[in-house]
């Protein structure tokens, strides 16, 4: 059987490559796909020697630092690359991967990180933080997503089985395409994060510094909390926004970029890690429940396929209604009236729901079931434990009968 996985573009290894790492080791055989390839030398262990294919956009003016100009060019280029020869075809999409072309007699699995958040419910959001929000530029800027949003549901018809990446992201599918999906986490490095029983008194954020992130108002938080210790690891643009927010207090102590091994450390020691962010998924938030920590966070998003609030049985932390200082406080409260009840094996219990290793199951699981042409309802993913969240199996009953018969022809 001939494969092929279709991956949006290279340039750095994040959460998306994780994910296409863990597709290769499925099918070690696939041909990789990309738009665009700037993957730095030092950061292509993944792909074990590939040199993915590419589209036009790899050769065009000033691509290597500014591909991203080139989105409305992006849904053209994915359209060329010849799926015809290829039997199985999976895509990691956020963006334009999803709308290879393939036809009868071919399955197309699409793995969805998202859809294209700037053409639609972050559309505003996008504008107004990259200054396109009035004027010329402005106006074009809205045109570009129109055409964008009318063509990111057009092919998210062409996908044979979608697959969610959490339960919001689920969510976002219906809403924006129409379309039921079924969800499976992506993988997670739990080994590189071990359980550390015995904590210390201080709480930690860990995070990246961009406006979504809003580590800002765990900070306004803390500030109003002198008798609680809080570490804030990572950099960004928003930097010197956190440290306003701070306001100089002595019990909030910002870091700045660490390395690997004090970062897993912190996270091991911290009586609980603080996610204010609205994530897809939020690997982050699985690593330090790996290292047996408690999570106090935003409760919108991929966090709620993740923390385990009480009242449920074995809890692993507590979630906050509002991105709000006020809100932060509250649960810091909570936090602590159950305290008691949340342990760190629990917690390192809940994290290997999100191995590498089931992951690969999943996946290598729902294919086959669609590849034999076979009925596969919710119970084909048992081995999945999505506690209180929900699974969209919509899409795992598509028959692929004129597939298996072409394969039995082969055989």
């Amino acid at each position: 059987m001939k494969v092929a996985i279709v991956h949006e573009w290279l340039d750095t290894f994040a959460g998306s490559e994780r994910v296409v790492e863990q597709l290769l080791a499925c099918w070690p055989g696939a041909d990789l796909f990309v738009v665009c390839d700037f993957m730095p030398e030092s950061e292509r262990g993944f792909l074990g020697g590939r040199r993915p294919r590419t589209t036009f956009i790899q050769h065009l003016p000033f691509a290597r630092k500014r591909f991203r100009w080139y989105l409305g060019l992006m849904p053209l280029a994915i359209e060329q690359l010849d799926m015809s020869g290829y039997d199985l075809v999976i895509s990691s999409s956020h963006a334009v991967a999803k709308g290879v072309l393939t036809g009868p007699g071919q399955l197309h699995v699409g793995y969805v990180h998202s859809p294209m958040r700037y053409a639609w419910d972050l559309q505003h959001e996008y504008l107004r933080h990259s200054g396109m929000n009035r004027g010329l530029k402005g106006a074009l800027a809205r045109w570009m997503l129109h055409r964008m949003r009318a063509w990111d549901q057009a092919s998210a018809t062409r996908m044979d089985v979608v697959v969610a990446n959490s339960t919001y992201i689920a969510e976002r599918i219906r809403k924006a395409w129409g379309r039921d999906s079924v969800v499976i986490h992506p993988p997670v490095d739990v080994q590189g994060f071990a359980l550390r029983r015995n904590k210390e008194e201080f709480f930690l954020v860990a995070s990246r510094m961009v406006p979504y992130k809003r580590v800002d108002l765990v900070a306004q938080a803390f500030r109003r909390m002198p008798d609680r210790k809080l570490v804030i690891v990572g950099g960004g643009p928003c930097e010197a926004q956190v440290r306003s927010a701070a306001g100089g207090a002595p019990n909030i102590e910002i870091r700045g970029h660490v390395p690997q091994d004090e970062l897993v450390r912190l996270m091991q020691g911290a009586r609980a890690c603080l996610h204010a962010a609205e994530e897809d998924f939020g690997i982050a938030l699985v690593e330090a429940q790996a290292c047996g920590t408690p999570m106090i966070a935003f409760g919108h998003g991929g966090a709620r396929d993740i923390v385990r609030p009480p009242p449920a049985a074995h809890p692993t932390g507590v979630l906050f209604p509002a991105q709000t200082a006020a809100s932060i406080i509250q649960a810091m409260e909570l936090f602590d009236r159950h305290v008691s009840s949340i342990t760190p094996e629990a917690c390192r219990r809940n994290a290997m729901r999100f191995t590498r290793e089931r992951f690969r199951a999943a996946m290598l699981q729902l294919v086959a079931s669609n590849l034999n042409g076979g009925e596969a309802g919710p119970g084909a993913l048992d081995w999945v434990d999505s506690h209180d969240t929900q699974v969209f199996a919509g899409e795992l009953g598509v028959r692929r009968r004129e597939f298996a018969a072409r394969q039995l022809e082969q055989q």
